[in-house]
């Protein structure tokens, strides 16, 4: 009896212990950021520590030395399809990303081995690309180690390292011409209305073909019926091909139907640009 009794007092012992597992912040908390370029999703997963009155390049990071771009695991950077970094094209893919702080310039370095326990695991023949920027002061203090993307285009994005007070970035581009042209292509062999504005918009926004939007403009009112923001969109592209009469009437009929859905900017937008294009059109007989 007394070996049973000791046993299951064991057994409760030990199922306080798993239970007492004590969870305590971490120091440099993991992060993920996830960025839309383009048609390019970039992932950066990475480890972020603080000054806590500290200094961070010469102290807490070491100058001149391999550095795993935070605290951790090393930092990596993901994306979904091909891109470029300040000029060199990447395919798509996971990889790690390190620097080489210094206090002229810093090296950049992107490695095809994702997964790495900070620098231990990393070797320079699987280096995917190195490259050299120069780092700037700044006027404000960044306690946490950041990085975040800003600038925001369609084909591009301006990649960040704040800490302390430096900033060191990067250009980062993204090509998605080509896959959208061959989605317009497929999806024209039997288009909704949708589709026919989303491809005249593209067309008109990227200086394209203003007849060929102007085309599909029409077939996705005839598709769809008329909607304010698709006249707005034809008034434009009418514009663009000289046709400022003809603007002029379809943006009147677009702050129609903007009122009455209560829509202000449209209603705005399009009195704008009839302002703009007035002086441009030709006199209508009979009309002063």
């Amino acid at each position: 009896m007394k070996k049973i009794t000791s046993f299951f007092a064991l057994f409760l012992v030990s199922g306080m212990i798993a239970q007492a597992q004590i969870e305590t912040p971490q120091p440099s908390p993991m992060a993920t950021i996830s960025q839309k370029v383009g048609l390019n999703e970039f992932t950066v997963a990475y480890s972020r520590p603080s000054l806590k009155g500290r200094k961070a390049f010469g102290d807490v990071v070491a100058m001149d030395k391999l550095w795993r771009f935070g605290a951790n695991m090393a930092t990596t950077l993901k994306s979904t399809d091909e891109f470029s970094i300040q000029g060199n094209k990447v395919p798509a893919g996971e990889y790690s990303l390190f620097a080489i702080p210094g206090a002229a310039e810093w090296t950049i370095v992107l490695n095809k081995t994702a997964k790495m326990s900070g620098t231990s695991n990393y070797k320079e023949t699987e280096d995917q690309l190195r490259f050299k920027v120069k780092p700037e002061a700044t006027p404000y203090k960044t306690e946490t180690f950041t990085l975040q993307f800003s600038n925001l285009k369609d084909n591009a994005a301006t990649f960040e390292i704040l800490w302390e007070n430096t900033r060191v970035t990067f250009d980062i581009n993204v090509d998605f011409d080509a896959k959208v042209m061959k989605q317009i292509d497929e999806t024209m062999a039997g288009p909704s209305a949708g589709s026919y504005y989303r491809s005249a918009s593209y067309y008109f926004t990227n200086k394209k073909d203003n007849k060929k939007a102007l085309e599909w403009v029409n077939k996705s009112l005839e598709k769809g019926g008329d909607k304010y923001w698709i006249l707005t969109l034809k008034a434009q592209i009418q514009a663009a091909n000289n046709d400022f009469n003809g603007a002029i009437e379809t943006a009147k009929k677009a702050i129609e139907l903007a009122k009455t859905d209560e829509d202000d900017a449209y209603v705005k937008s399009n009195t704008d640009r009839i302002a703009e294009w007035t002086p441009k059109a030709t006199p209508v007989k009979g009309k002063k």
